[in-house]
């Protein structure tokens, strides 16, 4: 696959990104490069390979889920300028 000076266009605006005609040419060389990428990478044979979480064989850390901290909402509620059942009540700003 390979892109027009029109795909690079369209792309920009879709990226809400501003590109001058001067830059189209430089950007379509880029964007071949990392087509041409993504095609080296999909030519590579990986029947057998079983897919990896992370670059290095690691374990994390893990630790039990519990509750560290008082529950204070009540508090944090009471200087709210306006709450219901729990929660915070907003204006609207989207009509």
């Amino acid at each position: 696959m390979s892109f027009s000076a029109a795909d690079v266009k369209r792309v920009a605006h879709l990226a809400r990104i501003e590109i001058t005609q001067a830059e189209i040419e430089p950007v379509l060389a880029q964007l071949s490069n990392i087509l041409h990428l993504v095609e080296q990478m999909q030519a590579v044979d990986t029947e057998g390979i079983t897919p990896m979480a992370h670059a290095q064989d690691i374990a994390l850390r893990l630790r039990e889920d519990e509750v560290t901290e008082p529950d204070q909402h009540e508090l944090f509620q009471s200087i709210a300028p306006q709450v219901e059942a729990g929660l915070y009540l907003v204006p609207k700003v989207i009509e």
